[in-house]
């Protein structure tokens, strides 16, 4: 073991001690601009494989030097026989190793409509939410290696992802209240387990990271393998320096649409009553039905259903810069309580939004509605609202400025 040892470091534990050291060094940043404490503690998600025993073993180092206190989060999905047993001897080598507390979280995972590494992750941030709000953790750190981004980025590719998604994952991020670090993400997976065998630590191999049914395996072991193959060594590494630099990019452009959004908002989300849902008679002028009787922005139908509208000034909107304006319309979605648009449904509300196309409304995911409303003096090329919770078919009485539909 490298702890006590007698020899040299080896370079691969130098490293991701290093790597450890610096993303953590916010948190004890943080730490010592509250005055005198117990060092934070922060729990290190551990399934037993290489990745996290070497990330937990690079992060109990620094416990060892009073940085911090660690603690981890083993999470048993109940996914394969004998699943309980794997939890229990990662929770027995962990606590060996220094840390403390170790809790073993048994997670149910429920498919839905997400794939099994959806639904599994789901269930697993989960479980971490729930065991870094228990213990006060400062943070809960991730063992993401390099292979990790590289896998991420072509699976970006493949689906003709953006700047954020071909960024891959984010070094730190917020997520439910809960900060998540991964400071492996510069080491190899060959390095982690190096850093196991240095540290006589004996990881587990989870049967499903070979299964090539599953979308990532199949990159991991097929296509990546091929690409460095047929193209040269160094392939990995690239895409993983190419998230590097679009991450940057990303951040700047995701500061940039919300400053623009923020700009172009009429009336902040609130909630308004959703108007009756009862059919409304065919249009004479042949538009879309409903499109012109809808409520003013921020209008209530007496005795209607709570929903949330938002609504953006179109002059603006054509005024944001178009690597900006897609971010604004899909915020704007998702703050009227929709999901996250696909690049097609994307593009149709950009169009709607500029005034081209059809009359309008455009439906969104997740029961969210578009409608233009005609221009007045405040609002020279009107403004785009986007109702949660209704359909194209709901309505009201028209409503001036500007509340009627073009």
């Amino acid at each position: 073991m490298q702890h006590g040892r007698s020899g040299r470091l080896h370079p691969a534990v130098a490293r991701a001690r290093r790597a450890v050291a610096r993303a953590v060094r916010p948190l004890l940043a943080d730490a010592a601009g509250g005055g005198p404490s117990r060092p934070p503690l922060v729990l290190v998600g551990c399934s037993g494989g290489a990745d996290s025993l070497a990330l937990a073993a690079a992060t109990v180092h620094l416990q060892r030097r009073g940085e911090v206190r660690v603690g981890a989060v083993v999470v048993d999905h109940q996914l394969q026989p004998g699943s309980a047993e794997v939890a229990a001897r990662a929770a027995r080598t962990l606590r060996e190793t220094g840390l403390d507390p170790v809790l073993v979280e048994r997670v149910s995972v429920h498919r839905g409509g997400a794939g099994p590494e959806m639904a599994a992750r789901l269930a697993r941030y989960e479980a971490f939410r729930g065991a870094a709000e228990r213990t006060g953790a400062a943070a809960v750190l991730l063992g993401h290696t390099r292979d990790d981004q590289a896998e991420t980025v072509l699976l970006g590719l493949t689906r003709g992802s953006g700047t954020r998604s071909l960024s891959g994952m984010p070094g730190s991020l917020v997520r439910d209240g809960v900060r998540y670090l991964r400071p492996l993400l510069n080491i190899t997976r060959v390095e982690t387990e190096t850093v196991c065998a240095a540290e006589g630590l004996e990881p587990w191999h989870d049967p499903t990271n070979a299964d090539t049914a599953l979308t990532r395996s199949r990159i991991r072991h097929e296509v990546l393998p091929f690409l460095e193959a047929q193209l040269g060594p160094g392939v990995g590494r690239a895409l993983a320096r190419t998230a590097a630099v679009l991450g940057a990019d990303a951040d700047y452009l995701d500061e940039q649409a919300e400053a623009a959004y923020d700009a172009a908002l009429v009336t902040p989300p609130a909630p308004v009553a959703a108007p009756s849902a009862s059919p409304l008679p065919a249009p004479e002028d042949g538009h879309a039905a409903g499109s012109e009787r809808t409520t003013a922005p921020g209008h209530a139908g007496a005795g209607a259903a709570s929903r949330t509208s938002v609504v953006l000034d179109c002059r603006l909107l054509r005024e944001t810069p178009a690597a900006l304006r897609r971010r604004v319309l899909a915020r704007a979605c998702v703050a009227a309580g929709g999901e996250t648009p696909t690049f097609e449904r994307l593009g149709a509300l950009e169009d709607f939004a500029l005034g081209y196309g059809a009359a309008g409304p455009v439906q969104m995911a997740g029961k969210v509605t578009a409608w233009r409303h005609r221009s007045d003096a405040a609002h020279a090329r009107g403004c785009l609202e986007l109702r949660g919770g209704s359909t194209p078919h709901e309505s009201t009485t028209s409503q001036n400025n500007p509340g009627s539909a073009q």
